[in-house]
């Protein structure tokens, strides 16, 4: 642990994880269906965008593994992480954090892609 307040840098980062979290845990089990992903995706980008520091959200809805999976009974299926590529962009005192969700080794992973503090 450290006396020092977290850099700007380190705060718009931090952002992106909380934005990350709302995301992911908010829509977490939402039925989903080929039919009604980007209706889906549009509600999750504007959602998160009214968030502070929060510039811009993209959804890219994995529409082949969407369709697949809604092959049953039911016709669709509850939304996880591994149906869509997300990418948010967070501006933070002049700090630019580009974070992205997508699949790795089938988990939806998280991360910080870049930072700019120019």
């Amino acid at each position: 642990m450290t006396d020092e307040p977290p850099t700007t840098a380190q705060e718009a980062c931090f952002e992106a994880g909380v934005k990350f979290g709302s995301l992911y845990h908010q829509f977490a089990g939402t039925p989903v269906s080929p039919e009604s992903a980007a209706s889906l995706a549009s509600a999750i980008e504007e959602s998160i965008e009214n968030q502070p520091a929060c510039r811009d959200v993209t959804v890219d809805i994995r529409e082949e593994v969407l369709a697949e999976a809604c092959e049953t009974d039911h016709g669709y299926v509850e939304f996880t992480g591994r149906f869509a590529d997300v990418e948010v962009t967070i501006v933070h005192d002049g700090v630019e954090v580009i974070a992205r969700m997508a699949m790795d080794d089938g988990y939806p992973l998280m991360r910080v892609e870049s930072v700019d503090e120019t």
